[in-house]
């Protein structure tokens, strides 16, 4: 009768730049965040800041989305803006960097918008095997859609905010929606999510109250010239984000959930 032979998989070595990731999270955790599938929604000034940060976390596959093109205007917040990528499409840029950082990265990208009444068919054709999703669309509709459609699937979500006026980096949380305060972009989310049945929703928010801006008269409203964005808010939004999304990976944040 042959003996019942068990073989076992040698994995391959960690690469060089995985070594202080193995050294905070241990190596079976950080494996398991190189085989994690993390899908970016907007690859903007919160996007494209979280992306990198995943990117360098390890994390293996990526999926990215956005349909707009880098503008002069990008330069003070988005980690793709550049005088050298000026006019290039942001998820072509973002997959470059993500490239740079892991040669090794399996990435997908989509040059496209994601209205609401996209998001279903979007979701059930592309996100299945998704471990993660970052939430870094602009659209509120297609934001309110989203949350609603979330429980559907097996994937985890979180939701950028708005931080437009907002100066004050320690006042940064990451909290269910409803317990948010002096965020414009939450109060909106918050009464339409009511009547969505949307009941929770991570999200990082800030809950310093807004500067005023004062512009004058001379421009539209709809061109929203009182919203402005210091350097350093989306950067540290993307990178909470990204926090957040690795300690879920590693499983960290149910081994301090058990201590508490």
């Amino acid at each position: 009768m042959a003996e019942n032979v068990q073989v076992i998989k040698e994995q391959r070595p960690l690469p060089a730049r995985y070594e202080k990731l193995q050294t905070i999270w241990g190596e079976e955790a950080l494996r398991r965040i190189m085989d994690s599938h993390v899908m970016v929604l907007g690859v903007g000034g919160v996007g494209s800041n979280c992306t990198e940060a995943l990117a360098r976390g390890g994390v293996g596959r990526i999926t990215i989305l956005d349909r707009d093109v880098v503008a002069e205007s990008n330069i003070n917040r988005q980690s793709i803006a550049f005088y050298s990528t000026l006019g290039q499409r942001k998820v072509d840029v973002m997959e470059g960097m993500i490239k740079d950082i892991n040669p090794e990265a399996q990435v997908t990208k989509f040059f496209q918008f994601l209205r609401q009444e996209e998001m279903e068919a979007f979701l059930d054709e592309y996100a299945r095997d998704v471990d993660y999703v970052v939430d870094a669309i602009d659209t509120i509709s297609a934001k309110l859609k989203l949350a609603e459609l979330a429980p559907k699937y097996s994937f985890k979500l979180i939701s950028s905010m708005g931080g437009a006026n907002k100066v004050q980096p320690e006042c940064f949380k990451i909290a269910d929606l409803y317990d948010t305060v002096n965020c414009p972009l939450c109060r909106i989310m918050r009464k339409e999510g009511r009547k969505r049945g949307i009941t929770e929703l991570k999200v990082l928010y800030s809950c310093e109250q807004p500067i005023d801006t004062d512009m004058g008269v001379d421009w539209e409203r709809s061109e929203r010239k009182d919203l402005g964005t210091a350097s350093f808010v989306p950067p540290i939004f993307g990178q909470m984000i990204a926090g957040e999304v690795l300690r879920d990976l590693a499983g960290f944040n149910d081994r301090m959930d058990d201590a508490s």
